[in-house]
């Protein structure tokens, strides 16, 4: 019990909470946009805009960091949670008027930019169920800062996190070049950001238990709890379909690029290219070297189906074919005969390379063994070679020993001896003492 009581302890929220009075009044100021706030949101929005078309990263994160959107977003599930409707209505106000006003100012900075087109990965229209945990889970971040004495940089961090300033500015691209595709993605991702921050917002909210700023009727607390019921479903619902449409494009592609790995060399014919769209199922194949036959397309689309790819459009194209003719045939074998030629001299290279290393690698440890056995041993040389005798040739083992101040004995030397054939499993070893 002493353990659970510690662990209780330990988790408990209420125990760093600031006044209910104190976190009101931070909440009910952080809902206005107009003068310094206004200007801020506004700056922030050039800010953002510029680090996109810049591409650069650090310059969109310091616009998050400076934006003062989560602040109506906290007041509305806050009033939702205390049953504040005046407070509500007051932060949902303010927070359409913020979001028209960036939107009009990323628009306007798109429209004059001479920088048309953007290369930078925070212009990004993809949703998934991802963007709604990490919505929530910075929601909750950011709610438990403002409710506690010792906020920290915990407020910025889940501002940066929940990343509300960048889809704003996608969707200001979208108006200003006439994308609807890229101003509705981005404002669906904008929404889930807003709905999840909220919820988040009125769960930390009930569970500190802050009061209730009215009477509130339970038909009334219902259509509430419906209400938000409905727009979370309604909400979460499209960003499930995209992150199962996400992972179905990640494996499609892992699929593909193991396919391709197994034919990057198929009956002649080189890989040269290769194009993968999860999105539409498609692989563009383009080779050279000899020309894929009907029967090695055929392989290639069996192949396919063994690597859940059966579903996938397969499009072959040639780069460069050698045999188109016969002239073309005959370097394509002159071509082949000289790899292989200049690959077996190579590997004969490498072969006598590696025999030389080995050499004096034995050698090395022969005389680290050696010289355990026998301290007398100063050096050590070791070689192979033939011995010719009539018409046969034997390879054998040359070993020559040279003793330090102390000889070694005539015993010694035959030990020695015996030692190195045990050691080198032959009986052709020829040993020399100096």
């Amino acid at each position: 019990m002493s353990l659970l009581r510690k662990f209780l302890v330990y988790t408990n929220l209420r125990s760093g909470m600031d006044e209910y009075e104190t976190i009101h009044d931070t909440i009910k100021n952080n809902v206005i946009f107009k003068g310094t706030s206004l200007w801020v949101l506004v700056i922030a929005i050039f800010i953002c805009c510029i680090g996109i078309n810049m591409n650069s990263l650090g310059v969109v994160i310091g616009a998050m960091l400076i934006s003062p959107f989560i602040g109506p977003i906290n007041g509305m599930g806050y009033s939702i949670a205390t049953y504040n409707f005046a407070l509500f209505r007051k932060a949902f106000k303010n927070f359409c008027f913020a979001i028209i006003a960036a939107l009009l100012a990323s628009t306007f900075y798109f429209f004059i930019s001479p920088l048309s087109s953007v290369h930078s990965d925070q212009l990004s229209t993809s949703t998934t169920i991802y963007d709604v945990l990490i919505a929530f889970l910075g929601g909750l971040a950011g709610i438990i800062a403002i409710s506690s004495k010792n906020k920290g940089n915990i407020i910025a961090g889940a501002a940066i996190a929940t990343a509300l300033m960048p889809p704003l500015c996608t969707a200001g691209f979208g108006l200003a070049h006439g994308n609807l595709n890229f101003f509705l993605s981005a404002m669906y991702l904008f929404i889930i950001n807003v709905v999840f921050i909220g919820i988040s917002s009125v769960l930390i909210c009930r569970f500190l238990q802050f009061p209730i700023s009215g009477e509130v009727e339970g038909s009334q607390k219902r259509k509430i709890h419906q209400l938000l019921t409905f727009v979370s479903l309604v909400t979460i619902v499209p960003s499930i379909y995209f992150g199962y449409a996400l992972v179905q494009r990640e494996r499609f592609t892992e699929n593909a690029n193991k396919l391709i790995a197994d034919i990057n060399v198929f009956e002649g014919s080189y890989l040269l290219k290769n194009d993968i769209n999860a999105r539409t199922r498609k692989i563009t194949l383009v080779y050279g070297g000899s020309k894929l036959s009907d029967k090695s397309k055929k392989e290639i689309l069996h192949l396919a189906n063994f690597a859940s790819l059966g579903n996938a459009k397969i499009e072959f194209q040639q780069g460069f074919a050698l045999n188109e003719n016969k002239e073309n045939i005959s370097q394509a074998d002159k071509l082949k005969s000289e790899v292989n030629r200049l690959n077996v001299a190579l590997a004969e290279r490498q072969k006598k390379s590696d025999s030389i290393l080995s050499k004096t690698v034995i050698g090395k440890q022969l005389l680290k063994e050696i010289s355990i056995l026998f301290p007398e041993v100063k050096s050590c040389s070791y070689a192979e070679t033939l011995s010719f005798q009539d018409s046969t040739k034997i390879a054998v083992k040359i070993v020559v020993i040279e003793s330090g101040k102390k000889a070694i004995s005539p015993d010694s030397k035959k030990k020695v001896s015996a030692w190195l054939k045990k050691r080198l499993q032959s009986d052709k070893v020829k040993t020399y003492f100096d």
